[in-house]
């Protein structure tokens, strides 16, 4: 496993719960994926195009090729792990949300 793999794992909740709405899936993502290792294996390699966020105020990701929003990772923390995920890709939903991508 790699390093990036286990830092993953290490932030999710065993019985995290992803979630995708239907743009996403048309686009290829899962509708729903259960378990810490399974969510983990979705995002193994591809989530390094994905940008810290600020959705709706709390911490989320973007994948936001050339600045325009495509896909947002709305995560919900609970005691510190996250339990589940939603990934947003309706663009009518997306240009209604609060969204500030983090910078360095």
């Amino acid at each position: 496993m790699s390093s990036y793999f286990d830092a993953l794992l290490a932030l999710l909740d065993p019985d995290v719960v992803l979630r995708a709405d239907a743009a996403a899936v048309k686009s290829g993502a899962s509708e729903e994926v259960l378990g810490a290792a399974s969510v983990a294996g979705t995002f193994s390699g591809r989530a390094r195009v994905a940008q810290l966020a600020l959705v709706i105020g709390t911490v989320g990701a973007v994948w936001a090729p050339g600045g325009r929003p495509r896909v947002v990772f709305d995560f919900i923390i609970v005691n510190g792990k996250i339990v589940a995920i939603d990934l947003l890709a309706d663009s009518g939903r997306l240009g209604q949300l609060d969204l500030a991508v983090l910078t360095d």
